[in-house]
This record gives C-alpha cells, structure tokens and sequence, in this order.
C-alpha cells in the first residue's frame, strides 16, 4: 500500500488506541469503587480540580530542571515507577487471584513488575503503547470516580487553556519534549506507518527539527509531536504528557505532500487520558441515560463525551497531517465537554445538573 494509505491507517490505529483507554477506563470503575480507590474524601470539590493544576505545574517545572541539570534518569525511574504502580492496580482488578499472600495477588504484582521489566529493558514501541493503555485506563478510571462532574470539566477546561499557551505562546513544551522523547517512556502512544519502524532506533533529533519546523512545540506531550507527526500531552496524572501535535516533514518536503516520509506517529499519553477522565465522571455520577452494555459502565453523557473526544482527535489529527504540530487538549477536552452536554441534554439531564450544580 501506498504510504498515504499507511498514513490513514495509522490515524485508525490511533483512534483504536483512544478507544482503548476509554472502554478500559469505563470497565475499571465498579472494581475500582469496590476497592475503594477513589483518591479524595470528597469528589465534588472543585478546589481538588486547582489541586491537581498546580501539581502539573509545578510537576512541568521539576522536569525542566531535571533536563536542565542533566538528571533525566530522575524522570525515567519516576515514570517506571508509577507504570508499575498503574500496572498492579490495574491488573489486580482483571488477574483472577490465583495465587495470593494475604490480600495481595501475586500473578498481579508480578505482571506489573515485569511491565517495569519491560521498559527497563526493550521499550519498543508496541511496549511502550500497551503499557500507555494500561496506564492510561487506570489513571483515567482513578480520577474519575475522584473528580465529581464539576471539578472534572473545570480540569479540563483548565488543561486545555494551559495546553494551549505553552504551545502556542511561551513554547516551553519544546524543551520538555526535547528531552522526554529519549527517555523512551510511556509517556506517548506511538503509532507507526511503515512494518519496519522501531521506537528504538528512532532518534529525537528529527522530531525537534520537526516541531520546529512546523512551529509547535511538543517536550510535555501535551500537544506536541515528534519523529513524523505528533500530538501529545503533557504528564499529567504521573504519565500523561501532553505536546503539541505535529509532523515531520520528509527533506524534500517543499515537493511532497505535507504527510510524506512519515514512519510514525506520536501522540501524548495525556491526550488520552485527559478527557478520559470526563468520560469516567459522567458514567460514575449520572445515572440518567444507562445503557446496558456488558464488562463496562456507561451511559449515554459518557457516550456523548467519548465521541466528543474521537471527533476532537479526528480534527487535530487532520491539522496536524497538513505539516504543523498542534495543541491536543483545546480541541480533545472541548470535544468531550460538548459531546458530555449533548449526551446529557438527550438524556433529559438540564445543563444545571449536568455542570455539576
């Protein structure tokens, strides 16, 4: 097939991955509320929403200094070390207890620890995206049974203003891509278009001449892209990284299409689970609209925000194939908002309740 065609089919694998940490979110919350994992006392608070922001911000500024001061391992084990932790919640719930000590499931703590193992030592691509959709479904699935329907959409709104001016206006996104994309981490879904592409191999130099070139920024994974085309978040929830979308063009990209010569491509882990999060809450704390739909809990609020969301990434991945990274959360956490008050309206829900008031 042609590498158009790879191209599309890449943008398929993508949207499948996002599926994927949202149906694996919505199956996580009722093993999740029985084993009471819900992080805060009080879930309609909307001050846990300016909590959670300030600790990405000051999270943002830490890794800065840690590429600054030449202590990305710093990152690395801190990364790892939350996968793991993502990894046996996750597990625990899904992995029959066959054996235990106590209340721990052994199979489950060592199949979290061999994802650890994973990352350690042969972060491939393929790894690196199974383990961004384990990670993915847990965090998204933890806060949303922990951030009520306001303080939810007040996150999100938040993320997406912020994703937005430090892409577009102050670019520090750039120096945290910069620097997270060798780390080879789970912080991107990384999505190739050719059979012999290897994350491995790949190096981040192209992908920052690439963000540059198309005038977006990407180091947080909030909304950024490398290698060929990107879009990614910043990390957010301790693997949610958000950089801009973006591409990068072949060397004769004056002469081809604005998508040719791509291998791959990037999108941040935190543009997955962001507006993930919404989808969780509005299946967690509406109860009008259920459908009934075996293994997982949903409604249709929550079916609303989840094809908000698919919509959101449909349109930036469009931007982005045309040559210029982009911010991913304007458009994915306004693709969920919108889509949650459509589905809340059609489920007889006013706009009052549905906010949250």
């Amino acid at each position: 097939m042609d590498h158009r065609t790879r191209v599309l089919a890449a943008v398929g694998a993508t949207v499948a991955l996002f599926l994927a940490v949202q149906l694996g979110a919505l199956a996580l919350i009722e093993p999740f509320h029985d084993a009471d994992r819900q992080a805060v006392e009080d879930p309609e608070n909307p001050t846990n929403s300016l909590v959670y922001f300030a600790v990405i911000l000051v999270a943002t500024g830490l890794m800065l200094a840690t590429f600054r001061y030449d202590l990305e391992w710093v990152i690395r084990a801190l990364v790892i070390g939350v996968s793991v932790l993502l990894a046996w919640f996750v597990l625990t719930e899904l992995v029959p207890p066959v054996v235990t000590a106590g209340p721990i499931n052994i199979v489950a703590v060592g199949a979290a620890l061999g994802v650890g193992v994973a990352l350690l030592l042969y972060p491939e691509w393929y790894v690196i995206d199974l383990t961004g959709v384990l990670m993915g479904a847990g965090a998204a699935a933890l806060f949303g049974i922990s951030f009520g329907l306001l303080p939810a959409i007040l996150l999100l709104a938040a993320l997406a203003i912020y994703d937005a001016i430090s892409v577009y206006r102050t670019e520090h996104m750039l120096d945290l891509a910069e620097g997270v994309m060798d780390l080879k981490i789970p912080v991107v879904l990384v999505v190739p278009t050719t059979l012999s592409y290897s994350y491995l191999a790949d190096g981040s130099e192209a992908a920052l001449d690439a963000d540059r070139t198309g005038g977006e920024p990407t180091p947080d994974e909030r909304g950024s892209s490398q290698v060929d085309e990107s879009s990614t978040d910043t990390p957010n929830a301790g693997s949610e990284t958000d950089s801009p979308a973006s591409t990068e063009p072949d060397s004769d990209a004056t002469e081809e299409p604005a998508d040719a010569g791509r291998d791959a491509l990037f999108i941040g882990l935190g543009d997955a689970i962001i507006p993930t999060i919404l989808v969780a809450s509005a299946a967690y704390f509406l109860e009008a609209g259920a459908l009934d739909v075996p293994g997982i809990t949903l409604n249709v609020p929550a079916l609303g925000a989840i094809l908000g969301t698919l919509a959101g990434l449909l349109v930036l991945l469009g931007m982005v194939l045309k040559g210029r990274p982009h911010a991913g959360l304007p458009l994915l956490n306004g693709g969920a908002i919108a889509g949650y008050l459509l589905g809340a309206l059609a489920s007889g829900v006013s706009i009052a309740t549905a906010l949250g008031f």
